[in-house]
């Protein structure tokens, strides 16, 4: 059987790469010229396994107005006049309960542990070197109250032994480099299995693998202009190239592209950019974190990549991404430096990516109903490395009509 798969980044590599194990012939077709050049370029590095929360979810309903009319909030939304920008909030706004977000967080836990499995299998038969380790993860709270939240959430959880709460001095003992935050800080879930990686090195790593394999085509800087469909399945991809892509199967993980390139077939993916943005903070610097840590209240993300520390933040919902805004960037700066104050930014690097994103949170992982033929695999949001090797082992099962390891049901496309 053959597959083609759109998109190169951490997603659809992974799914190349599982699917050429499986015995498929794979094409692997990128308007760009390398792999990862877009999301997974830059990212935030943390691979949260045990916390994968969505979006939408109560608190952050209740954080909504504060949010708006704040402009250091982690949020930033700029209306406009596109139609998908209000269908996707309005669908956000729904899911912003308590049983839905509870229901999103026990399906994606399920598909981050068989992501956590797939990873480890992988690195134990092809190793890749990402700077991956195990170096655990404190979730710090500024707010008392909050914190007390997280608590009863533990609670409630019985299934989740590893997780536990942490007070300041404990944060402190686990990550020095907080030292100087001590007294603003009123704890943290401290997790101590989560892992970290280069999403780039990881995507590369793999390309590399690919393009060795006498199973896989790669076509990069080929622009896919539309799928052609005839009598309920894809007869073949045509490229702004001339040359169209034929193959038994077509799997969909060009992140927001992928909206673009299902409109024509009537389908409304309901995916929209979240934009987000990173410092890559050079090496040379004594106190940085070693252990990941997540600033909750500024919605902040740290993770120490080899020698470098990434450092990911903010959502932005219709703002532009294809450049980095200069003031979104000092703002992240001077927030970075409110939780370690001696880290030294003026050669930090910045980056800006668009998310691809789902209302709910859940991504499309499954067969469409647009055309038998037709899979998703897309819709991460800033879940798509930590879920990347899950949803490929995911999907690759459900395309070799094997039962899954884990329930599809949530992930499957309603379109």
């Amino acid at each position: 059987m053959h597959a083609c798969v759109v998109g190169t980044g951490v997603i659809g590599v992974t799914t190349a790469r599982q699917l050429a194990q499986d015995g498929w012939q794979v094409t692997l077709v990128d308007a760009a010229t390398e792999p990862a050049a877009g999301t997974s370029h830059a990212n935030g590095g943390q691979l949260s396994y045990r916390y994968v929360a969505p979006l939408a979810e109560p608190d952050a309903l209740r954080d909504l107005p504060r949010w708006l009319f704040n402009p250091r909030s982690p949020l930033r939304f700029r209306p406009r006049l596109d139609v998908q920008q209000w269908r996707w909030c309005l669908q956000f706004l729904m899911a912003c309960n308590a049983k839905t977000a509870a229901r999103t967080t026990h399906a994606l836990l399920a598909l981050a542990e068989l992501s956590r499995q797939s990873l480890a299998t992988l690195q134990a038969r092809e190793p890749v070197d990402f700077s991956h380790r195990s170096n655990g993860k404190l979730i710090v709270y500024r707010s008392r109250k909050r914190l007390d939240k997280a608590r009863k959430h533990l609670d409630s959880d019985a299934g989740d032994v590893t997780q536990r709460i942490v007070d300041a001095g404990a944060c402190v003992e686990l990550e020095p480099a907080l030292a100087p935050v001590r007294n603003a800080i009123a704890g943290a879930v401290y997790t101590p299995g989560e892992e970290v990686g280069d999403c780039l090195a990881f995507t590369q790593g793999l390309f590399e693998r690919l393009a060795r394999s006498s199973s896989v085509t790669l076509r990069m800087n080929t622009r896919v202009a539309r799928l052609e469909r005839q009598a309920g399945r894809i007869r073949q991809i045509l490229t702004t190239d001339g040359e169209p892509l034929a193959a038994d199967h077509f799997v969909m993980a060009a992140g927001n592209g992928s909206q673009r390139l299902l409109a024509p077939l009537g389908v409304n993916a309901g995916l929209y950019p979240l934009v987000g943005y990173s410092l890559s903070v050079p090496p040379g610097q004594d106190r940085t974190p070693a252990i990941s840590v997540t600033d909750y209240e500024r919605r902040t993300v740290y993770a120490r990549l080899g020698t470098t520390l990434r450092v990911a933040a903010m959502v932005g919902i219709g703002v532009r991404s294809d450049r980095v805004d200069p003031g979104r960037i000092a703002l992240l700066k001077r927030q970075v430096n409110e939780l370690l104050p001696h880290l030294e930014l003026a050669h930090a690097q910045a980056w800006v990516g668009a998310r691809p994103a789902t209302a709910s949170g859940l991504p499309l992982v499954g067969r469409t109903q647009a055309a038998g033929n037709l899979w998703m695999n897309t819709g991460h949001g800033a879940l798509g490395f930590t879920l990347a090797c899950g949803s490929a082992s995911l999907l690759a099962s459900l395309m070799r009509e094997q039962d899954p390891a884990v329930d599809p049901s949530a992930f499957r496309p309603s379109f």
